[in-house]
């Protein structure tokens, strides 16, 4: 008998004519067949003309009593959500004849499901044999790990949407294969995206890619690496700090990079305030003296590169004084604000102003070729004061007297040249106010003081004459003691006690600076000492750090070295830094420094907060414990409205920050009320107690004294 026995006649050898005719009668498979069917491994089902076969596997598999299972029949052992689908998709391929694929649960003779794949073939082409040929392929360990690799790929994608930071994963070359909610609502505007692919660098602005690329090669390399950004939509600018982390293989290879960009637009935008009210003077709008300094460094360099000469001015406004002593202070800002705007145009742009405090000003002029051309601006200076200013009626005009220095004659960098332009004006005055002096190698005062306070701290070292005194730090709602600041001191023969304004200039000279900390630590830690033995409650204590004790790259392993041979912990001695140290040159020493000390538990205070150009920066990637408000902006906060915004601003960005914030200077009961007000919490200065020895810091802390 043939593979297919056909009622009432056979296929065999009959013509094309009948065929048709043919096809549409019952057939049944030959017994040849099915047996040849029964023997494969696969899960097989049949049809011709109505007829279905189920092979032994499938039979067995579903717990039929009979292979012979209709179409009908064949439906009942899916599962009903995918019976549906799976007819629907049946009748359209019995229609156009083409093969399909799905994956369906089968029911198996328990009443339990199994995942397969069902693979359907049309055989229109053989009609004479069968018409369908579906296999069923097991699949159900693979497709519930797919499953559930799918429900944990939805609840990590729900879990990154919740995220307000924009979380990208891009690969080694940039492309985006991900970005949570947040990241296309940012970066595409909207909520959803189906499909990736993109660049992400072609979603930036053009002015930070460049950042981006370097960003990127970095962590395809398996670097950790970060970037300042910023996105725009629209009129919103918005600025994000971008961390990008490498995935990586078992072998090492970056197959990912997992890129985090947090939202610090508010940052900047405080950033940006403290930075103008901390480098532009608020009455006149022109530059301060930090930005005047900063300016200063600029045009050097500048110079020097170019080969050409600079000229500097120190300017003072003769009697300034009288002026508001005897017309007030609204008359003497009036008359600042006059001369701050003649000076602006009456200066070329090659040059800057700047008012330095008071009736202070600065002037740079760049590009000179000869000494004239700074002669020429002093006399357009001088000239402003030849018109007339009035305040309420009445006649406000002053002199003026202006010292003079020129890079490189008379000396090669900031602080050399603002000494040469001070001498100067300093010797005019001395001798007589008005009009303008140059520097000369006659002015040897300023050279001289600086000797002698150099040779006031070598004896000072030599004849043992340093004493720490120390100034308590308070919580502003009790006065309760909570630390100390170490200040240095030193008595001359009549035991007068000095202070380090004496010998200032020794702490920009790294053996002087280092031997007077050195001294410093070891009377201080012979202090704590003395106090943990008798039984005290010792508080922190904290020591000032000059710059220059950075530079030869091991302070951090000297102060814990002596911290260990005293037998002092680390959490009781805290280390105050002043902001700009953290940007000037030899700032890596400083940052090392200050980590080791950190992860040895010594706490880190950021003195003078407020008063550098990049205070954010810092909060963001050094490890600080504690802000200290600058005196200046406590002194003036009564007074100025913008400075006590400030205040309060750094008041609350601390514990945002979870850092702990001091004011420092405080000498009124005003002060105290305005600090309270704001949110300040702890703070230092002569309304609580001026520095005292150390016997009086152990009277105090026995008896639990409050200042």
């Amino acid at each position: 008998m043939g593979i297919l026995d056909v009622q009432n006649g056979s296929i065999v050898n009959q013509g094309e004519s009948s065929l048709n005719k043919r096809i549409h009668q019952k057939a049944q498979f030959s017994d040849d067949f099915k047996i040849a069917l029964d023997l494969l491994p696969h899960m097989v089902w049949m049809s011709k003309a109505g007829v279905g076969y189920a092979n032994l596997a499938l039979k067995n598999y579903i717990g039929a009593k009979s292979g012979n299972i209709s179409e009908r029949e064949w439906f009942k052992f899916l599962h009903q959500d995918d019976a549906e689908h799976f007819y629907t998709i049946w009748t359209q391929a019995k229609k156009n004849g083409h093969k399909f694929e799905k994956e369906c649960r089968i029911r198996t003779k328990n009443n339990e499901y199994s995942w397969f794949l069902v693979i359907a073939q049309s055989h229109s082409n053989h009609a004479q044999f069968f018409d369908w040929t579906i296999t069923c392929t097991n699949i159900h360990e693979r497709a519930l790990k797919l499953r559930e690799t799918t429900e944990m790929l939805r609840a990590n994608t729900d879990m990154l949407d919740v995220s307000v930071d924009c979380i990208k994963i891009i690969s080694p070359t940039g492309q985006v294969s991900h970005m949570n909610r947040s990241g296309c609502m940012a970066l595409l505007g909207q909520e959803r995206v189906r499909r990736f692919g993109m660049q992400w660098l072609s979603l930036l602005p053009a002015e930070i890619r460049d950042q981006g690329k370097k960003a990127i090669r970095a962590a395809a390399k398996g670097k950790n690496t970060r970037f300042a950004g910023k996105s725009v939509s629209g009129n919103t600018t918005m600025y994000w700090d971008n961390i990008l982390t490498p995935v990586v293989d078992d072998e090492g290879q970056t197959t990912s990079i997992l890129c985090v960009s947090r939202d610090i637009t508010h940052q900047r935008v405080a950033e940006q305030k403290l930075k103008i009210s901390s480098e532009y003077d608020e009455l006149t709008g022109l530059m301060n003296r930090r930005a005047f300094k900063r300016t200063l460094k600029q045009s050097i360099q500048e110079a020097k590169i170019k080969k050409t000469s600079l000229g500097m001015m120190f300017i003072d406004l003769d009697h300034f004084k009288n002026i508001n002593d005897t017309l007030g202070h609204p008359a003497g800002d009036h008359l600042l604000r006059v001369l701050s705007k003649r000076l602006s145009k009456c200066l070329n742009e090659n040059a800057y102003v700047a008012r330095l405090g008071g009736d202070e000003f600065a002037v740079i002029v760049t590009g000179m070729k000869n000494l004239a051309e700074l002669q020429i601006a002093t006399q357009k200076i001088l000239k402003q004061n030849d018109a007339p200013v009035t305040f309420s009626g009445k006649l406000i005009n002053g002199g003026m007297s202006i010292g003079c220095a020129v890079y490189p004659q008379d000396a090669t960098d900031v602080l050399g040249l603002m000494k040469c332009a001070d001498t100067a004006l300093n010797d005019l005055k001395e001798r007589g106010r008005g009009g303008m002096r140059m520097y000369n190698n006659d002015m040897l005062q300023l050279a001289q003081e600086k000797s002698q306070q150099l040779e006031t701290a070598r004896f000072i070292l030599r004849e043992n004459r340093i004493v720490p005194f120390y100034q308590p730090k308070v919580r502003l709602d009790d006065r309760s003691i909570v630390g100390f600041e170490a200040l240095l001191r030193w008595h001359d023969d009549e035991k007068e006690i000095h202070f380090p304004a004496t010998i200032v200039d020794a702490f920009n000279d790294y053996e002087l600076a280092s031997k007077i900390s050195e001294v410093m630590h070891e009377k201080i830690f012979t202090d704590m000492a003395k106090w943990l033995k008798s039984g005290v409650n010792v508080v922190p204590i904290s020591i000032n750090a000059s710059p220059v004790e950075f530079m030869r790259d091991n302070y951090a392993e000297l102060l814990m070295k002596r911290l260990e041979q005293h037998a002092i912990s680390a959490d009781l001695i805290e280390i105050e830094i002043t902001e700009h140290i953290l940007s000037d040159r030899g700032s890596e020493f400083v940052i090392r420094a200050l980590r080791k000390l950190k992860d040895f538990g010594i706490r880190i205070s950021l003195d003078d907060f407020g008063t550098g150009y990049s205070s954010m920066t810092h909060l963001r990637d050094y490890p600080v414990d504690c802000l200290k408000i600058d005196y200046a902006f406590v002194k003036r906060m009564n007074e100025e409205k913008s400075i006590n915004s400030i205040v309060e601003g750094i008041t609350h960005l601390g514990p945002i920050l979870s850092l702990d914030v001091i004011a420092e200077g405080i000498e009124t009961v005003q002060q105290l009320d305005s600090l309270q007000l704001v949110g300040c919490v702890y703070g230092q200065g002569f309304l609580f107690s001026r520095a005292i020895c150390a016997d009086e810091v152990e009277r105090m802390l026995i008896n639990k004294k409050r200042c």
